[in-house]
């Protein structure tokens, strides 16, 4: 008997002991699973484009970045683009538009500006992808001898290269966060079955495997054409497409379909037939009046859905929230007073060239309650040649320009079209017309002064007249003459207030200083020249930290008359307004000071005042304030959202139709 009950006692106290030890190993493991150096398993998203370019991958990637957001996930995104070139700063804006230039000086493909303004993000140079920047880092890696005693082929090392980059720089945070993002959305440029996009696909293929399909989503943005002929939704682009992704080793879990109607139940039922992929996950992405309503038509179709059931997010994310995009979106259709913006430049042909500008103009104009009308005057129809050559582009340019409210120059390059520039910041200045010349325009305003003003007809740039007699512009001692891609002066600098009661000063909120982008070869103002320059009434209200080089040029005898150096259009928000973008739509209005501060108020250049139940637009909040009439109160409680593209004809806008 004593030895049953003993025997029963051990096996108990055994039992106890090894139930206590598993709970042991069990907290161990969940400790150590959980501690803040744990590198976590990265969700990635990629969009693909199939069929045509020009789709809008893009803006769908964007919007699919908001969408998971709304849903509490950090996003981070990667914009591959296959093509040789290190970067875009050679890149002609009639190739890919805007060259767009990020905080860190990196000049990159104008997408990148659309994850900036639609995440809120401020991304680097490592977040864009080319076979130019992969190819010179394979080659460094075997000149070092990193390779040594194999040959180097596209596959394994170019796609390790590749997957590498990626799954580095997926890791890093871009919302000023610590810690990992928990989605990383990836676009890969030009079209399924581009040649030079091979070692990429080869390379996600390779990394859709090795992170396993509940780490790996993937979304094919392809066309479903309606013929004319007969209105039908035809499929069978989308399905060849599918069957190329296929062919390359990857496989669509979700297929958005841009169309130009609603596609129909009948088209998403056959697509699911054809394309193996289950009906709920067929998306479609139709025409719009206007495309900040692509990610609220994401939402209506539930797409958040299929992406947390691939991914396993169900346990982080949570229902999207787009309440407040939704209201904002509503206040942008229904605005109906206008403002007239004439932008002059020579690349009007492709609105996406000054994309970054015209959404900076959105941005303000809805910030300030009014429905902008953006009229692109191409600069050399402004010129005495082609009054001649063909006397109706001159009239039509010189009508537009004419019937604006406000005048701003971009930037640019070449002396192209630069005489038609410097009759336009002419005429703003004789007539009084609020003016805002961006880089190149504020060169060329400071050329035409130099010009009406000093009576130096001869005054020129050395970029484009060397020899001139009076060189208002010259080139930076810093740059280079032999190579042109990356040789600029590139990314965020400090600007200076020396003027303190000057406009721009009173826009920015009377700070010290401002940080904006830079993308620049030659500079204003000559030294030589300066002087009398100041005195003719030119007023250098913001200089660079050595105070010589000029960043900002007023007349202080015109209402509204700015030049600047830098690209404030970089850094625009509909949440975070340009300053200067807000002070020509208030000067376009004729109500200015409705967005200037008093000179009198002080404040530190992290902090921005709004004054009692004065009447007032916060240039930095970019949302009306206080009983101004032209303020409207849901824009005022919706001014952190995002809005992101103006409806206007582009070929790489997602509306083609509207």
């Amino acid at each position: 008997m004593f030895d049953k009950t003993q025997s029963f006692k051990d096996s108990l106290f055994q039992s106890f002991w090894l139930f206590s030890l598993a709970l042991c190993v069990t907290h161990t493991v969940s400790s150590c699973l959980s501690r803040p150096g744990k590198r976590k398993k990265m969700k990635y998203v990629l969009v693909t484009g199939g069929v045509v370019s020009g789709l809008g991958k893009g803006i769908t990637a964007s919007s699919i970045g908001v969408l998971l957001q709304s849903c509490g996930l950090r996003v981070t995104c990667i914009k591959i683009d296959p093509y040789l070139n290190y970067d875009a700063g050679t890149i002609s804006p009639y190739e890919h538009g805007e060259v767009f230039v990020l905080e860190d000086g990196s000049e990159v493909d104008l997408d990148l500006g659309n994850y900036e303004r639609f995440l809120g993000c401020t991304l680097t140079r490592d977040n864009n992808i080319t076979l130019g920047k992969i190819q010179q880092q394979v080659m460094d890696r075997e000149r070092r001898g990193d390779y040594l005693g194999t040959t180097v082929q596209i596959v394994p090392h170019v796609t390790d290269a590749i997957k590498e980059w990626v799954e580095r720089v997926a890791m890093i945070p871009v919302d000023g966060k610590e810690g990992p993002p928990d989605v990383c959305i990836i676009e890969l440029g030009g079209t399924i079955g581009d040649n030079e996009s091979r070692p990429f696909t080869d390379a996600l293929s390779q990394l859709s495997y090795s992170v396993g399909p509940e780490n790996f989503c993937l979304i094919h943005v392809t066309l479903v054409p309606v013929l004319s002929v007969v209105g039908e939704q035809k499929t069978k682009p989308t399905q060849h497409s599918v069957r190329d992704l296929r062919g390359l080793g990857l496989t669509p879990n979700i297929i958005a379909c841009r169309s130009t109607k609603v596609l129909e139940e009948n088209v998403k039922a056959k697509l699911s037939r054809f394309c193996y992929v289950p009906m709920q996950n067929i998306l479609s992405l139709h025409d719009v009046h206007n495309i900040w309503h692509i990610p609220l038509l994401l939402k209506d179709q539930k797409a958040h859905e299929p992406i947390s059931k691939i991914l396993k997010l169900a346990g982080i994310a949570k229902e999207p929230s787009l309440e407040k995009w939704a209201s904002m979106v509503e206040i942008c259709d229904n605005l109906h007073v206008q403002v007239r913006i004439a932008v002059v430049g020579k690349y009007t042909d492709l609105s996406d060239a000054y994309l970054s500008v015209l959404k900076a103009l959105m941005h303000a104009s809805v910030a300030f309650g009014k429905k902008l009308v953006v009229d692109l005057v191409p600069s050399p129809d402004l010129e005495k040649t082609t009054k001649k050559e063909n006397s109706c582009a001159y009239k039509a340019a010189w009508m537009l320009l004419k019937g604006a409210d406000g005048v701003l120059i971009p930037g640019g390059y070449g002396n192209r079209g630069l005489e038609g520039k410097i009759l336009a910041a002419k005429y703003a200045r004789e007539n009084n017309i609020p003016f805002v010349g961006i880089c190149l325009g504020m060169q060329v305003a400071v050329i035409e002064f130099a010009r009406s003003v000093l009576s130096l007809p001869d005054a020129n740039s050395t970029e484009f007249k060397p020899e001139t007699n009076h060189p208002c512009i010259v080139f930076m001692p810093e740059g280079s003459t032999t190579h042109m891609g990356g040789t600029m002066r590139l990314g965020s600098r400090r600007a200076y207030f020396h003027v303190k009661d000057s406009i721009s000063a009173r826009l920015y909120g009377n700070k010290e200083f401002v940080d904006e982008r830079h993308r620049h070869r030659y500079e204003v103002v000559n030294p030589d020249m300066a002087v009398c320059l100041e005195k003719a009434g030119l007023s250098f209200a913001a200089k660079d930290e050595t105070g010589k080089r000029v960043e900002i040029v007023e007349v202080p005898s015109h209402p509204f008359f700015i030049g600047a150096q830098f690209h404030p259009e970089f850094k625009s928000r509909p949440g975070k307004v340009s300053p200067l973008f807000l002070g020509l739509i208030a000067a376009a209005c004729g109500e200015l000071d409705a967005v200037l501060t008093p000179v009198s108020i002080q404040q530190d250049n992290n902090q921005h005042v709004v004054l009692g139940n004065e009447t007032r637009v916060d240039p930095i909040n970019g949302f009306c304030n206080g009983t101004n009439k032209t303020s409207q109160k849901s824009v005022r409680q919706n001014s952190d959202l995002y809005l992101h593209q103006i409806s206007m004809s582009s070929r790489r806008k997602l509306n083609p139709n509207p």
